[in-house]
């Protein structure tokens, strides 16, 4: 008996190394060969945040793809002007709703609408965020339960509302808006980096708890920017601007748009920052922190 449990444990062991040295070839392989990329023609997709920034391109970008856009924001009239804009480009293409997406029972109603008047949302962008730049005793009470409200709470609740509408197709794509600041902590955003590291453990838990469930058709992409020129970053600091540039927001939605359409299951923006937070966090912690500080890339604090 004893020994036809270890002889199991041994084929599992090599059907896992066959596996891993498979995985390892197609990421090799990969590197020479573009990842293909499927269509959004057929899509309906929501965006949080869509007044200004990343998710205003998104939307410009993902109608451009002939993708339908639900527009989300709680400044409605910039969102309806988004959404007007998009029409007017290609008509019918984009929808506006104003809602409070750190409410749960708003965004429920929310689902209802876009539901009954869309249709089954296919592509879900979590993009919605806040982020306040100053010490950790700066910050109030009130504030700091407004970025955990807005970055990772409005999450679970759009999560609660319109995953389980892709778990009856068995299709759907789930984008969370992370950012580099959720990987490595930073000085002057101390709760922000919380709530972006919440984000990124939501991602992940939540896309092992629907393949253990079998949807293996809803794919999950978690977006690691580093700075990005929507106005919330009002001091940046960048010692190597050639380096590590201020990237603008439309090339922003052009690569989360693309790491959507590769089914990738995260990105950083620039790309390579992921690959160097790997590699040195195989060294020596101080060895990474005198990396950082020689990188001199942060932001300084500033009043909201």
């Amino acid at each position: 008996m004893e020994k036809m449990k270890w002889s199991g444990v041994n084929a599992e062991l090599l059907l896992l190394l066959i596996k891993s040295v498979y995985n390892i070839g197609e990421s090799i392989y990969y590197m020479f060969e573009p990842l293909p990329e499927k269509s959004l023609a057929d899509d309906i997709v929501l965006i949080t945040g869509t007044g200004h920034g990343i998710g205003k391109c998104l939307t410009m970008q993902f109608a451009d793809w002939c993708a339908k856009v639900v527009c989300v924001d709680i400044n409605a009239q910039s969102n309806a002007d988004i959404a007007k804009e998009i029409n007017s480009k290609w008509k019918g293409k984009a929808v506006a709703y104003t809602c409070d997406v750190t409410t749960l029972d708003k965004v429920r109603e929310l689902g209802e609408k876009v539901k009954s008047e869309v249709g089954t949302v296919t592509i879900l962008v979590n993009n919605a965020g806040i982020m306040p730049c100053k010490p950790l005793e700066a910050h109030d009470e009130a504030t700091i339960k407004k970025i955990f409200d807005i970055n990772v709470f409005a999450n679970f609740w759009m999560l609660d509302t319109f995953l389980p509408g892709m778990k009856a197709m068995n299709k759907g794509h789930l984008v969370f808006l992370s950012s580099m600041a959720g990987i490595i902590g930073l000085k002057n955003l101390v709760p922000y980096c919380a709530s972006k590291f919440a984000v990124r453990g939501l991602a992940e838990g939540m896309m092992d708890e629907c393949r253990d469930d079998g949807f293996t058709n809803i794919h999950f992409t978690s977006i690691f920017p580093h700075m990005v020129d929507t106005g919330l970053c009002k001091k940046p600091v960048i010692r190597f601007p050639s380096l590590l540039p201020l990237v603008t927001a439309e090339s922003t939605a052009k690569e989360i748009i693309t790491a959507v359409r590769k089914n990738l299951f995260e990105h950083s923006i620039p790309r390579s920052l992921l690959t160097f937070n790997n590699v040195f966090r195989c060294y020596p912690y101080k060895m990474a922190l005198d990396f950082k500080d020689f990188m001199g890339s942060g932001v300084d604090a500033h009043d909201d």
